[in-house]
């Protein structure tokens, strides 16, 4: 069984702070996880959560399934969010009160829901087919929102309460966003807790927000603001002493900044009588799904969608005003997606073309190449076929190659875990018997050959003593290994033989096979020094 989370403060693990949760073991009663950063089970990410999870409870917050969603919700994410959760054992699993998807097309963000009796019955049976599925109740956190519908029938603490009657799921409630809507919406925050029965309360959320001229943005970017200190304490007298988590996700401080803010909520946590852990009530069969076939509620999410992608498209009908100035932030958060996840797969393309030109070209690549995946770790999958064809960078040749040997690192990242081959095992076969022997590579492995040096600009652009020179010459035939060594991916210049061997290798040849076709490019190869690299970056499995 998981540890259950016990009535304390906890703070989100984030990849900046991970050496430091190693190293020191901090102090801190829980930890959660994003559960769409670990949907592979292995490399850096997967080993530092498997390490940690053995000293600190797991609650793992998903962002991706968009349950809310008329259409494009995702069965095949939906599978991949349960193989985690039976990985992980945590002991919270919980969404967010939103949607995220039109038909084919994935908008990878927390979008408002019309608060009528339709999408209640949409979310009753999609909450209810996840249950199922993950075998255990989850919980479900109010989301902040610019906006709402004209036609809402209902406040959003009273659209979650019954939520929560019907479907058994418990709530997420984020005090900071109870505190944006109470701003954005002139809604009253505290009317909202009195109207949420406590035992239907599992786990409350505080995170830092921003004040702009027409809207308060939910952020988790700053300190917790006094007004949301305030509510917090509202909270503990309404729901009692439970799960409390610290949300920190952009401009990340120092982690024992982090640590002080969860301090200050078990500080105050522990003034209070302590909630029995949250396991959830007895799940309902699941409900049959209602028929979402075009009707209002998919009709006013196609409208947003296509809005985000139209700014001459007709919006949705909205409620309060500054409309336009407050659709504009989800307009923003879209474009802004799509230059964060691209610009952290493609660095290198980001410093050639600059700053500004990226930021079109990723609004250009999302609107031609539409996400597909409520995993936003995939979205940049198709980036070189679409720097091909993209007319504005015609004049940098060797861009597509660049993009496609920074997509090759960045699914070395995620690849698959495998024990390189030992030098005694090697060693100890016959000449005759390494000939016939065919070896794997490692599942992180890709082979570039490319008409430029993009290998050698990649390095150019590396920081640390193995930092290249820029080629005088971009216009030369390169040969490159992506690997990962352990936990890190690498970028390994080869030659056109070591290429061609690595690549009959790959092919499933012999390794005599391997060897031929090396030769024949260059009779003077350097067996042994091309082994002694390839076995020590875990190049080779057996």
């Amino acid at each position: 069984m998981p540890p259950l989370i016990q009535a304390l403060a906890g703070v989100g693990l984030r990849a900046a702070h991970y050496r430091d949760f190693l190293a020191r073991r901090p102090r801190v009663g829980w930890l959660e996880v994003h559960t769409e950063n670990y949907l592979q089970p292995s490399g850096w990410d997967w080993y530092v959560l498997q390490t940690l999870r053995e000293d600190y409870p797991i609650s793992l917050h998903g962002v991706g399934l968009g349950l809310g969603s008329a259409h494009g919700f995702s069965e095949a994410h939906l599978q991949r969010v349960r193989a985690v959760v039976e990985r992980i054992e945590p002991a919270l699993v919980s969404e967010h009160l939103c949607w995220g998807a039109v038909a084919q097309r994935q908008l990878n963000d927390l979008l408002p829901l019309a608060l009528n009796g339709a999408a209640l019955d949409l979310l009753c049976a999609r909450v209810g087919r996840v249950q199922d599925v993950l075998k255990r109740p989850i919980l479900l956190e109010n989301v902040s929102t610019y906006l709402r519908f004209a036609d809402d029938g209902m406040s959003e603490a009273q659209f979650l309460a019954e939520l929560a009657r019907r479907s058994g799921c418990g709530l997420l409630l984020d005090i900071n966003n109870l505190y944006v809507n109470q701003c954005n919406h002139g809604e009253d925050a505290l009317a909202a807790m009195q109207s949420i029965a406590p035992g239907s309360v599992g786990e409350l959320h505080l995170g830092g927000h921003l004040l702009t001229p027409h809207a308060v943005i939910d952020h988790h970017g700053a300190a917790i603001a006094d007004p949301v200190w305030d509510l917090y304490a509202a909270a503990l007298l309404r729901f009692g002493a439970i799960p409390t988590l610290v949300e920190w996700d952009t401009d990340l401080p120092a982690l024992d900044v982090l640590l002080g803010e969860a301090d200050k909520a078990q500080s105050m946590l522990a003034r209070h009588a302590p909630q029995p852990p949250w396991q959830g009530a007895a799940l309902p069969s699941p409900p049959s799904p209602p028929p979402v076939s075009p009707d209002a509620l998919a009709a006013s999410q196609q409208a947003f969608a296509m809005a985000l992608l139209d700014t001459a498209a007709t919006l949705p009908s909205f409620a309060g005003e500054s409309v336009p100035h407050r659709y504009s932030l989800y307009r923003g958060n879209l474009s802004a997606t799509w230059r964060r996840t691209l610009g952290h797969a493609y660095p290198v393309v980001l410093a050639l073309v600059g700053e500004a030109f990226f930021g079109g070209l990723a609004c250009a690549y999302g609107r031609q190449m539409p996400s597909d995946s409520a995993d936003l770790n995939q979205f940049g999958e198709r980036f070189a076929d679409f720097l091909t064809s993209f007319p504005p960078v015609a004049d940098l040749p060797y861009l597509p190659d660049m993009a496609r040997l920074e997509w090759a690192v960045h699914l070395a990242h995620y690849a698959a875990d495998a024990q390189g081959l030992a030098p005694d095992a090697l060693a100890a076969l016959h000449p005759d018997q390494l000939e016939a022997r065919c070896f794997t590579l490692h599942p992180a492995c890709a082979l570039l050959a490319s008409n430029w040096q993009v290998a050698a600009l990649w390095w150019a652009h590396q920081e640390g003593d193995g930092q290249g020179m820029f080629p005088q010459e971009m216009q030369v035939a390169s040969y490159a290994l992506v690997c990962r060594t352990r936990w890190k991916a690498q970028v390994l210049i080869l030659d056109a033989a070591a290429h061609a061997a690595l690549l009959a290798l790959r092919q499933g040849q012999t390794f005599g096979a391997a060897l031929d076709a090396a030769f024949a490019l260059d009779p003077a190869f350097d067996l042994a020094a091309h082994l002694r690299q390839w076995l020590a970056h875990a190049v080779l499995t057996a």
